[in-house]
């Protein structure tokens, strides 16, 4: 069971890392961490899966793409405003509102079943963070949350229950809504670091309930 919590732990990290990179822009110092062998060596140990190879080969083009840039930080953050903040429609809204159709939602809007959800496990949005409830990086930050939760668990039948409702909140919260959020950043980030980083994520999420559901 050890081992486990182990892993969980990682998966944690890795769901808390792409809400840092959808919640805000990263900083001067932020991208510069990017050039690290550490963080180098993080996401080509992602490219080692065959299925997030791609999408992490794409992000690595990308970071690679960067340092030939002058105001790298200032472009970067232009691309994530462009994309995820402008009110134009030619966008990748990051909210799941924007690709569910709320009148055939059955228990409310997104946020509202969002806000139910965090509610029921007694997790609050950060205050400082002004999005609504099923933006991106609130959903990821809380299955975060949610897996780190479950490694205080001792009994192994608790345990499997817990790891059943993450797969169940993956399939419900994200993966009915992120290829398509992931299709229009494809479509409308030209750069493509944000598209790249959106594409990982969608298989991410695939692997991972593959892993829940005890699939090779």
């Amino acid at each position: 069971m050890q081992e486990l919590k182990q892993f969980n732990e990682q998966r944690a990290e890795i769901y808390w890392w792409f809400s840092s990179l959808f919640s805000k822009e990263l900083t001067q110092d932020e991208l510069i961490a990017y050039q690290t062998p550490e963080v180098r060596g993080f996401i080509n140990g992602l490219a080692e899966n065959e299925t997030l190879a791609t999408a992490a080969k794409r992000l690595l083009g990308a970071l690679e793409r960067l340092q030939l840039r002058p105001n790298a930080q200032l472009e970067l953050s232009a691309n994530f405003y462009d994309l995820f903040l402008a009110s134009d429609k030619q966008t990748a809204q990051p909210c799941a509102s924007v690709y569910i159709d709320e009148n055939k939602a059955l228990n409310g809007t997104p946020a509202q079943q969002m806000t139910q959800v965090m509610l029921e496990h007694g997790i609050e949005v950060d205050k400082c963070f002004n999005e609504p409830a099923d933006h991106l990086a609130v959903e990821l930050d809380f299955i975060g949350n949610l897996i780190m939760r479950s490694n205080a668990l001792e009994m192994e039948s608790h345990l499997e229950a817990a790891l059943s409702e993450q797969k169940s909140f993956i399939e419900q919260h994200l993966l009915n809504w992120i290829p398509q959020f992931s299709a229009n950043c494809t479509k409308y980030d030209e750069f493509g670091f944000y598209s790249a980083v959106a594409e990982l994520l969608v298989k991410f999420c695939e692997i991972d309930c593959r892993y829940l559901s005890n699939e090779k």
